[in-house]
């Protein structure tokens, strides 16, 4: 395996030039560059995220519970690049170990994240002297501004034999989009897939006039899944409740006990109206490098080590 390396020499270089290009477009717009931990003693508890357990603590699965604390200390624009852990995941797309962008910025909401998406995408690929038109996994991709916005209601009524309310009664939302949607997804324009039912995040907002959905997005370019943005849940028990339902669910599931993450729910009565979003560097490589796998741009695979 020592030849792997120069085999993917280019896109390593591509790798660390996209890193700092992410640098560059956040430190213009005055965003503070931070640095959590990541070893943590409660991660938030997720459906379908496993957290790796580290001496009675854990790796974090996303820096997010840290970097909403430092913006209820008062810091207004953050951003970070970090690793993060997730077990049990490892595909043509996945890592258990992978690198993770992600901002936050109070008084947004996620559609102003959708707009800084687009723009951070299109000034990556300008400064890379790339072309509207991309070319990904023989698709052509039009990058030109406006990208279209999708609800996720919409995509299932173009997308699906079942309905959005039928695939979530029926607990096939998570299947229906992976095998039916996604696939459809950004193949010639990129999509922020948009408005999902509350079950499906218990950290977003929900829309004031609807609260069966949360403010929640997806982007998907070439039907790659390469963020999951939203305006950010601020109320303390309601959050609560959320991840005591979670907690209960893996309790049900015979799933291994998490703690609650007190000292998050402590501060997040001071957190102000704010929006995150979590980007996958490692995915947003392959796109710009034209790979269809995730060990193409990581220096070393798990099965390397």
């Amino acid at each position: 395996m020592i030849h792997r390396q120069p085999r993917i020499a280019l896109n390593l270089t591509l790798r660390a030039k996209i890193i700092q290009l992410i640098r560059n477009f956040f430190t213009h717009q005055d965003f503070l560059e931070v640095d959590t931990p990541i070893r943590i003693p409660a991660p938030a508890p997720e459906p379908y995220i496993s957290p790796q357990p580290s001496g009675g603590w854990y790796l974090q699965t996303s820096p997010e519970l840290c970097m909403k604390r430092l913006l209820a200390a008062g810091f207004p624009k953050i951003f970070q690049i970090c690793k993060c852990f997730r077990r049990e995941e490892r595909g043509h797309r996945h890592l258990e170990e992978f690198t993770m962008l992600e901002w936050y910025q109070t008084g947004a909401t996620y559609r102003d994240l959708m707009d800084q998406c687009e723009e951070l995408f299109n000034f990556i690929r300008a400064h890379l002297e790339l072309p509207e038109n991309m070319l990904y996994k023989g698709q052509t991709i039009d990058m030109s501004h406006p990208w279209e916005k999708l609800s996720v209601a919409e995509a299932f009524r173009r997308h699906a034999s079942i309905s959005m309310d039928t695939a979530m009664q029926t607990g096939r939302f998570d299947e229906t989009i992976a095998f039916d949607i996604e696939p459809n997804l950004g193949t010639s324009h990129p999509v922020f897939l948009y408005d999902y039912p509350a079950p499906t995040c218990m950290l977003a907002a929900p829309k004031p006039e609807n609260t069966e959905l949360i403010q929640r997005f997806e982007l998907y370019i070439g039907s790659l899944e390469l963020c999951n943005g939203f305006t950010e849940l601020t109320d303390p028990v309601a959050q609560r409740k959320h991840f005591e339902a979670e907690l209960k669910n893996r309790k049900q599931n015979h799933l291994p006990p998490l703690p609650m993450p007190e000292k998050f729910l402590d501060d997040l009565h001071l957190m102000p109206p704010a929006a995150g979003n979590a980007l996958g560097i490692d995915r947003l490589v392959m796109l710009f490098a034209g790979a269809e796998l995730i060990d193409e741009v990581v220096a070393f695979t798990p099965e390397n080590l």
